[in-house]
Protein backbone atom coordinates (compact mmCIF):
# COMPACT_ATOMS: atom_id res chain seq x y z
CA UNK A 1 0.00 0.00 0.00
CA UNK A 2 1.29 3.08 -1.03
CA UNK A 3 -1.21 5.19 0.37
CA UNK A 4 -0.16 6.97 3.52
CA UNK A 5 -1.75 10.13 5.20
CA UNK A 6 -0.94 11.73 8.89
CA UNK A 7 -3.79 11.55 10.64
CA UNK A 8 -4.92 14.36 13.71
CA UNK A 9 -6.60 13.00 17.30
CA UNK A 10 -9.55 14.93 18.38
CA UNK A 11 -11.48 15.08 21.54
CA UNK A 12 -14.64 12.76 20.79
CA UNK A 13 -17.88 12.51 22.66
CA UNK A 14 -18.66 10.67 25.39
CA UNK A 15 -22.91 10.75 25.68
CA UNK A 16 -24.08 9.54 29.15
CA UNK A 17 -27.82 8.56 28.48
CA UNK A 18 -28.82 5.63 30.07
CA UNK A 19 -31.16 3.01 29.09
CA UNK A 20 -34.90 3.79 29.74
CA UNK A 21 -36.21 0.86 31.81
CA UNK A 22 -39.21 0.63 28.69
CA UNK A 23 -36.64 -1.30 26.63
CA UNK A 24 -37.17 -4.66 28.68
CA UNK A 25 -39.81 -5.58 26.83
CA UNK A 26 -38.02 -4.89 23.45
CA UNK A 27 -35.09 -6.89 24.59
CA UNK A 28 -33.41 -4.37 26.65
CA UNK A 29 -32.61 -3.92 30.38
CA UNK A 30 -31.80 -1.06 32.81
CA UNK A 31 -28.22 -1.66 34.51
CA UNK A 32 -25.58 0.50 36.71
CA UNK A 33 -22.70 -0.86 34.22
CA UNK A 34 -23.71 2.00 31.37
CA UNK A 35 -20.99 4.55 32.23
CA UNK A 36 -22.01 8.21 33.89
CA UNK A 37 -18.49 9.70 33.10
CA UNK A 38 -18.37 13.67 32.49
CA UNK A 39 -18.90 15.00 28.80
CA UNK A 40 -16.10 15.50 26.90
CA UNK A 41 -15.84 18.23 24.75
CA UNK A 42 -18.00 16.98 21.65
CA UNK A 43 -17.48 17.04 17.86
CA UNK A 44 -20.05 16.74 15.46
CA UNK A 45 -20.96 12.99 15.43
CA UNK A 46 -21.77 12.58 11.47
CA UNK A 47 -25.78 11.22 11.07
CA UNK A 48 -25.00 7.39 10.41
CA UNK A 49 -28.05 5.84 11.37
CA UNK A 50 -27.22 2.15 9.68
CA UNK A 51 -23.85 0.43 11.06
CA UNK A 52 -23.06 -2.88 8.95
CA UNK A 53 -20.68 -5.29 11.23
CA UNK A 54 -18.91 -8.36 9.85
CA UNK A 55 -16.32 -10.03 12.10
CA UNK A 56 -13.67 -11.97 10.28
CA UNK A 57 -11.43 -14.89 11.96
CA UNK A 58 -8.18 -15.56 13.50
CA UNK A 59 -6.16 -13.54 11.39
CA UNK A 60 -3.02 -11.10 11.52
CA UNK A 61 -2.97 -7.65 10.25
CA UNK A 62 0.12 -8.53 8.51
CA UNK A 63 -1.26 -11.27 7.15
CA UNK A 64 -4.24 -10.16 6.07
CA UNK A 65 -3.67 -6.57 4.97
CA UNK A 66 0.22 -7.90 3.78
CA UNK A 67 1.89 -7.50 -0.02
CA UNK A 68 1.11 -11.65 -0.03
CA UNK A 69 -2.75 -11.19 1.06
CA UNK A 70 -4.49 -13.84 -0.38
CA UNK A 71 -7.77 -11.55 -0.17
CA UNK A 72 -7.48 -9.77 -3.20
CA UNK A 73 -10.86 -8.19 -2.88
CA UNK A 74 -10.40 -6.90 0.56
CA UNK A 75 -7.19 -5.36 -0.12
CA UNK A 76 -8.03 -4.25 -3.71
CA UNK A 77 -11.24 -3.60 -4.25
CA UNK A 78 -13.16 -2.73 -0.64
CA UNK A 79 -10.20 -0.78 0.95
CA UNK A 80 -9.73 1.61 -1.46
CA UNK A 81 -13.19 2.81 -0.73
CA UNK A 82 -13.19 3.23 2.72
CA UNK A 83 -10.13 3.95 5.55
CA UNK A 84 -7.91 0.84 7.25
CA UNK A 85 -7.70 1.65 10.62
CA UNK A 86 -4.20 0.40 10.76
CA UNK A 87 -3.75 0.08 14.35
CA UNK A 88 -6.88 -1.68 15.38
CA UNK A 89 -6.87 -4.68 17.65
CA UNK A 90 -9.20 -7.80 19.36
CA UNK A 91 -9.08 -7.54 22.94
CA UNK A 92 -9.27 -11.17 24.06
CA UNK A 93 -7.79 -14.61 22.95
CA UNK A 94 -9.60 -17.00 21.99
CA UNK A 95 -12.43 -15.63 19.80
CA UNK A 96 -15.30 -15.74 22.23
CA UNK A 97 -14.37 -12.77 24.50
CA UNK A 98 -13.65 -10.78 21.55
CA UNK A 99 -17.54 -11.08 20.22
CA UNK A 100 -19.11 -10.38 23.49
CA UNK A 101 -16.56 -7.44 24.06
CA UNK A 102 -17.87 -6.27 20.70
CA UNK A 103 -21.81 -6.12 21.81
CA UNK A 104 -21.33 -5.16 26.04
CA UNK A 105 -18.31 -4.40 27.04
CA UNK A 106 -17.54 -7.07 29.07
CA UNK A 107 -13.73 -8.50 29.79
CA UNK A 108 -13.39 -12.06 29.46
CA UNK A 109 -13.35 -15.14 31.98
CA UNK A 110 -11.43 -18.47 31.94
CA UNK A 111 -14.78 -19.98 30.38
CA UNK A 112 -15.30 -17.62 27.54
CA UNK A 113 -11.30 -17.55 26.89
CA UNK A 114 -12.01 -21.32 26.29
CA UNK A 115 -14.90 -20.46 23.60
CA UNK A 116 -17.32 -21.85 26.09
CA UNK A 117 -17.36 -25.53 25.57
CA UNK A 118 -20.16 -26.13 27.86
CA UNK A 119 -22.86 -23.44 27.66
CA UNK A 120 -23.04 -22.66 31.10
CA UNK A 121 -24.74 -19.41 32.88
CA UNK A 122 -22.31 -16.94 34.37
CA UNK A 123 -22.27 -16.69 37.74
CA UNK A 124 -22.09 -13.55 38.83
CA UNK A 125 -20.60 -12.54 42.64
CA UNK A 126 -20.56 -8.76 42.43
CA UNK A 127 -19.77 -6.14 39.83
CA UNK A 128 -16.51 -4.18 39.34
CA UNK A 129 -15.65 -0.98 37.95
CA UNK A 130 -16.22 -0.47 34.93
CA UNK A 131 -19.28 -2.00 35.11
CA UNK A 132 -17.73 -5.73 34.56
CA UNK A 133 -19.67 -8.68 36.02
CA UNK A 134 -17.35 -10.25 38.76
CA UNK A 135 -17.54 -14.45 38.32
CA UNK A 136 -16.94 -16.83 35.59
CA UNK A 137 -19.68 -18.73 32.84
CA UNK A 138 -20.92 -17.84 29.73
CA UNK A 139 -24.36 -16.94 29.64
CA UNK A 140 -24.56 -13.57 31.20
CA UNK A 141 -27.77 -12.63 34.07
CA UNK A 142 -30.28 -10.53 32.91
CA UNK A 143 -28.44 -7.41 34.54
CA UNK A 144 -25.94 -7.59 31.97
CA UNK A 145 -26.60 -4.95 29.03
CA UNK A 146 -25.77 -4.87 25.88
CA UNK A 147 -25.87 -2.97 22.64
CA UNK A 148 -28.35 -4.78 21.37
CA UNK A 149 -30.48 -3.39 25.01
CA UNK A 150 -29.67 0.16 24.48
CA UNK A 151 -30.62 0.47 20.72
CA UNK A 152 -34.25 -1.20 22.30
CA UNK A 153 -34.32 1.04 24.69
CA UNK A 154 -33.58 4.13 22.66
CA UNK A 155 -36.08 3.13 19.59
CA UNK A 156 -33.20 1.76 17.12
CA UNK A 157 -33.33 -1.81 15.67
CA UNK A 158 -30.81 -4.65 15.27
CA UNK A 159 -30.47 -8.16 14.20
CA UNK A 160 -27.79 -11.00 14.20
CA UNK A 161 -27.28 -12.28 10.84
CA UNK A 162 -25.84 -15.75 11.16
CA UNK A 163 -24.87 -18.13 8.29
CA UNK A 164 -26.09 -21.31 8.67
CA UNK A 165 -28.42 -20.15 11.65
CA UNK A 166 -31.32 -22.54 9.87
CA UNK A 167 -29.71 -25.73 9.13
CA UNK A 168 -30.78 -27.04 11.99
CA UNK A 169 -34.54 -27.00 11.40
CA UNK A 170 -36.08 -27.38 15.26
CA UNK A 171 -34.12 -23.86 15.89
CA UNK A 172 -33.74 -21.68 12.83
CA UNK A 173 -33.54 -18.56 15.10
CA UNK A 174 -31.76 -17.74 18.18
CA UNK A 175 -30.24 -20.62 17.73
CA UNK A 176 -27.97 -21.74 21.17
CA UNK A 177 -27.06 -25.27 23.43
CA UNK A 178 -29.39 -25.78 25.78
CA UNK A 179 -27.87 -24.13 29.51
CA UNK A 180 -25.68 -26.68 30.90
CA UNK A 181 -25.06 -28.86 27.74
CA UNK A 182 -22.04 -29.25 25.58
CA UNK A 183 -22.05 -26.93 22.54
CA UNK A 184 -22.26 -29.29 19.72
CA UNK A 185 -21.29 -26.30 17.36
CA UNK A 186 -17.39 -25.89 18.23
CA UNK A 187 -16.86 -28.33 15.16
CA UNK A 188 -18.55 -27.46 11.29
CA UNK A 189 -19.87 -30.33 9.85
CA UNK A 190 -20.85 -31.05 5.97
CA UNK A 191 -24.11 -28.59 5.41
CA UNK A 192 -23.87 -26.75 8.83
CA UNK A 193 -21.16 -24.95 10.00
CA UNK A 194 -22.54 -22.34 11.84
CA UNK A 195 -20.78 -21.58 15.30
CA UNK A 196 -22.35 -20.43 18.59
CA UNK A 197 -19.37 -18.69 20.30
CA UNK A 198 -19.38 -16.34 17.12
CA UNK A 199 -22.91 -15.23 17.82
CA UNK A 200 -22.89 -13.28 20.98
CA UNK A 201 -26.43 -12.32 21.52
CA UNK A 202 -26.82 -15.64 22.78
CA UNK A 203 -24.51 -15.45 25.76
CA UNK A 204 -26.70 -13.10 27.34
CA UNK A 205 -29.94 -13.69 28.99
CA UNK A 206 -31.32 -9.92 28.24
CA UNK A 207 -31.58 -11.44 24.98
CA UNK A 208 -32.58 -14.84 25.22
CA UNK A 209 -35.03 -14.55 27.46
CA UNK A 210 -36.99 -12.35 25.39
CA UNK A 211 -39.35 -12.80 22.45
CA UNK A 212 -36.47 -10.71 20.45
CA UNK A 213 -34.49 -13.32 19.98
CA UNK A 214 -36.31 -15.23 17.97
CA UNK A 215 -36.94 -12.35 15.33
CA UNK A 216 -33.48 -10.75 15.40
CA UNK A 217 -31.12 -13.28 16.07
CA UNK A 218 -31.61 -14.74 12.68
CA UNK A 219 -29.82 -16.80 9.58
CA UNK A 220 -28.14 -14.78 7.03
CA UNK A 221 -30.47 -15.53 4.77
CA UNK A 222 -32.70 -12.87 5.52
CA UNK A 223 -30.57 -10.28 4.62
CA UNK A 224 -30.91 -9.61 1.62
CA UNK A 225 -34.70 -9.22 1.82
CA UNK A 226 -34.53 -6.91 4.60
CA UNK A 227 -31.40 -4.75 2.42
CA UNK A 228 -34.18 -3.89 -0.01
CA UNK A 229 -35.69 -0.72 1.64
CA UNK A 230 -34.30 1.30 4.11
CA UNK A 231 -37.73 0.62 6.55
CA UNK A 232 -36.61 -3.25 7.09
CA UNK A 233 -32.34 -2.58 7.29
CA UNK A 234 -32.02 -2.50 10.94
CA UNK A 235 -29.93 0.60 12.54
CA UNK A 236 -27.51 -2.00 13.58
CA UNK A 237 -26.86 -5.29 11.67
CA UNK A 238 -24.54 -8.01 13.45
CA UNK A 239 -23.02 -10.39 10.67
CA UNK A 240 -21.22 -13.21 11.13
CA UNK A 241 -20.22 -15.93 8.26
CA UNK A 242 -20.23 -19.63 8.98
CA UNK A 243 -16.59 -21.68 9.64
CA UNK A 244 -16.00 -21.37 6.26
CA UNK A 245 -16.79 -17.83 5.00
CA UNK A 246 -15.04 -16.57 7.71
CA UNK A 247 -11.54 -17.95 7.70
CA UNK A 248 -11.61 -20.09 10.68
CA UNK A 249 -11.18 -23.36 9.09
CA UNK A 250 -8.48 -24.41 6.32
CA UNK A 251 -9.53 -26.71 4.99
CA UNK A 252 -12.90 -26.73 5.12
CA UNK A 253 -15.36 -30.16 5.89
CA UNK A 254 -17.06 -29.38 2.51
CA UNK A 255 -13.72 -29.12 0.65
CA UNK A 256 -13.60 -25.74 -0.05
CA UNK A 257 -9.97 -23.97 0.92
CA UNK A 258 -10.77 -22.02 3.94
CA UNK A 259 -8.75 -19.21 5.53
CA UNK A 260 -8.82 -15.90 3.44
CA UNK A 261 -9.33 -17.53 0.66
CA UNK A 262 -13.12 -18.59 1.39
CA UNK A 263 -13.75 -15.77 3.60
CA UNK A 264 -12.55 -13.06 0.59
CA UNK A 265 -15.03 -14.97 -1.61
CA UNK A 266 -17.82 -14.49 0.65
CA UNK A 267 -16.77 -10.62 1.03
CA UNK A 268 -16.69 -10.08 -2.64
CA UNK A 269 -20.66 -11.73 -2.69
CA UNK A 270 -21.92 -9.71 0.21
CA UNK A 271 -20.43 -6.62 0.66
CA UNK A 272 -21.63 -5.04 -2.60
CA UNK A 273 -25.02 -5.81 -1.57
CA UNK A 274 -24.85 -4.20 0.91
CA UNK A 275 -22.90 -1.24 0.06
CA UNK A 276 -25.65 -0.79 -3.25
CA UNK A 277 -28.39 -1.01 -0.05
CA UNK A 278 -30.86 1.96 0.01
CA UNK A 279 -29.47 2.29 3.75
CA UNK A 280 -26.30 1.87 3.33
CA UNK A 281 -26.31 4.58 0.41
CA UNK A 282 -28.74 6.99 2.82
CA UNK A 283 -26.32 7.04 5.73
CA UNK A 284 -24.65 4.10 6.34
CA UNK A 285 -21.28 2.97 8.01
CA UNK A 286 -19.98 -0.67 7.13
CA UNK A 287 -16.96 -2.03 9.61
CA UNK A 288 -14.87 -5.31 8.29
CA UNK A 289 -12.51 -6.74 10.79
CA UNK A 290 -11.20 -9.43 12.64
CA UNK A 291 -11.99 -11.06 16.12
CA UNK A 292 -8.32 -11.76 17.20
CA UNK A 293 -4.97 -12.15 16.00
CA UNK A 294 -3.46 -15.99 15.49
CA UNK A 295 -2.25 -17.00 18.46
CA UNK A 296 0.08 -19.63 17.64
CA UNK A 297 2.88 -20.16 14.95
CA UNK A 298 4.65 -17.36 13.65
CA UNK A 299 2.23 -14.97 13.45
CA UNK A 300 1.19 -15.54 17.10
CA UNK A 301 -0.03 -11.79 19.09
CA UNK A 302 -1.68 -11.22 21.84
CA UNK A 303 -1.02 -7.12 21.97
CA UNK A 304 -2.96 -4.90 23.13
CA UNK A 305 -3.40 -0.99 22.13
CA UNK A 306 -5.46 1.06 24.19
CA UNK A 307 -4.53 0.42 28.12
CA UNK A 308 -6.14 -3.17 28.68
CA UNK A 309 -5.34 -4.25 31.98
CA UNK A 310 -5.98 -7.72 33.72
CA UNK A 311 -10.16 -7.83 34.77
CA UNK A 312 -11.51 -9.05 37.28
CA UNK A 313 -12.24 -12.45 35.99
CA UNK A 314 -9.06 -13.23 33.76
CA UNK A 315 -5.53 -12.38 34.86
CA UNK A 316 -4.23 -12.17 30.88
CA UNK A 317 -6.77 -11.12 28.76
CA UNK A 318 -4.92 -12.30 25.38
CA UNK A 319 -3.96 -15.64 27.35
CA UNK A 320 -0.12 -15.06 26.35
CA UNK A 321 -0.70 -11.38 27.09
CA UNK A 322 -3.13 -8.70 27.61
CA UNK A 323 -4.73 -8.02 24.21
CA UNK A 324 -6.24 -10.22 20.79
CA UNK A 325 -3.01 -8.71 19.24
CA UNK A 326 -3.33 -6.62 15.88
CA UNK A 327 -5.91 -7.42 12.97
CA UNK A 328 -7.19 -4.24 11.04
CA UNK A 329 -10.22 -3.01 9.81
CA UNK A 330 -11.90 -1.39 7.67
CA UNK A 331 -14.24 1.61 7.71
CA UNK A 332 -16.47 2.38 4.55
CA UNK A 333 -19.29 5.18 4.48
CA UNK A 334 -20.14 8.39 2.84
CA UNK A 335 -17.98 9.85 6.11
CA UNK A 336 -14.55 8.51 5.28
CA UNK A 337 -12.95 9.43 3.05
CA UNK A 338 -11.72 6.79 0.38
CA UNK A 339 -8.26 5.70 0.49
CA UNK A 340 -7.28 6.78 3.67
CA UNK A 341 -4.89 5.06 6.54
CA UNK A 342 -5.21 6.26 9.77
CA UNK A 343 -2.75 4.91 12.54
CA UNK A 344 -5.23 5.97 15.21
CA UNK A 345 -5.29 3.02 17.60
CA UNK A 346 -8.88 1.10 18.04
CA UNK A 347 -10.01 -2.05 19.13
CA UNK A 348 -13.18 -3.91 19.63
CA UNK A 349 -14.60 -1.52 23.03
CA UNK A 350 -13.42 1.35 20.88
CA UNK A 351 -16.33 -0.28 17.93
CA UNK A 352 -18.95 -0.59 20.54
CA UNK A 353 -18.18 3.03 21.94
CA UNK A 354 -18.34 4.14 18.44
CA UNK A 355 -21.56 2.32 17.82
CA UNK A 356 -23.19 3.76 21.15
CA UNK A 357 -21.77 7.28 20.50
CA UNK A 358 -23.70 7.21 16.67
CA UNK A 359 -27.08 6.35 18.37
CA UNK A 360 -26.72 8.69 22.08
CA UNK A 361 -26.56 5.52 24.26
CA UNK A 362 -24.18 5.51 27.23
CA UNK A 363 -20.17 3.28 27.40
CA UNK A 364 -21.55 -0.33 28.48
CA UNK A 365 -18.05 -1.88 30.07
CA UNK A 366 -14.78 -1.47 29.45
CA UNK A 367 -15.90 0.96 25.96
CA UNK A 368 -15.84 3.48 28.68
CA UNK A 369 -12.82 3.10 30.04
CA UNK A 370 -9.89 6.12 30.29
CA UNK A 371 -7.78 4.71 27.30
CA UNK A 372 -10.52 3.97 24.85
CA UNK A 373 -11.73 6.50 22.27
CA UNK A 374 -14.89 6.83 20.08
CA UNK A 375 -13.68 6.82 16.10
CA UNK A 376 -13.40 10.83 15.97
CA UNK A 377 -12.47 13.31 13.30
CA UNK A 378 -9.53 11.00 12.36
CA UNK A 379 -12.07 8.43 11.04
CA UNK A 380 -15.09 10.37 9.98
CA UNK A 381 -14.55 13.89 7.82
CA UNK A 382 -16.09 16.85 9.02
CA UNK A 383 -19.81 17.58 8.57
Amino acid sequence: MNIRRTVRIVATVVLTIGVGAAATAAGGVTSPATSTASVAPAWHVPPVRHVFVVNLENKSYDVTFGANSPAKYLNKSLLPKGQLLDNYYGVAHNSLPNYIAQISGQGPDPQTQGDCQVFSDFRQAATAAPGQAVGTGCVYPAGVPTVANQLAGRGFTWKGYMEDMATATTQPTCRHPAIGSVDNTQTARVGDQYAARHNPFVYFHSIIDTPACATRVVDLSRLPGDLQKVSTTPNLSYITPNLCDDGHDAPCVDGRPGGLISSDAWLKLWIPRILASPAFRQDGLLIVTFDEAELTGSNADSSSCCGEVPGPNSPLPGITGLGGGRVGAIAVSRWTRPGRINATAYNHYALLRSIEDLFGAGHLGYASSAGVRSFGHDVFDAT
